[in-house]
């Protein structure tokens, strides 16, 4: 059976000067993806694979678990930036066959909108937040 962990990236500052596609992570943000990371990694919930959108907050959030978990690089997908759940179960569908178990690392509202389409469950994923 194929898992699927979604991953909403970390805390990104809102200050002046920064378009939205290259917003960085706060120190805070960057703390709390690396405390997320070890903590499925005490529970053993580790993907294969981690697929992030390109936007800078949301790669630096795939890099920082990539870095406490033993996968490879994070690969992007263009299409997860600002991604409907339409979109995004699009994307899951398309993800390879070879890889049974896939973190997926986005942005709200269209990472809570997949997580409610898959789960019936509604939930507003915090920044770092994993299901």
């Amino acid at each position: 059976m194929k898992k699927l962990l979604l991953i909403r990236h970390a805390k990104a500052t809102h200050e002046g000067g920064f378009i939205d596609f290259e917003r960085p992570l706060t120190s805070r943000g960057v703390e709390d993806a690396g405390f997320m990371a070890e903590k499925i990694k005490a529970k053993q919930i580790i993907p294969e694979l981690l697929i992030a959108s390109p936007a800078l907050r949301t790669l630096a959030t795939a890099d920082i678990f990539s870095q406490h978990l033993p996968i490879t690089k994070p690969q992007t997908d263009k299409s997860i930036y600002d991604a409907s759940d339409t979109t995004l179960l699009r994307v899951i569908n398309n993800f390879p066959d070879d890889v049974d178990f896939i973190g997926l690392v986005g942005h709200n509202p269209g990472i809570s909108q997949i997580l409610y389409y898959l789960t019936g469950k509604v939930q507003d994923m915090a920044t770092s937040g994993v299901a």
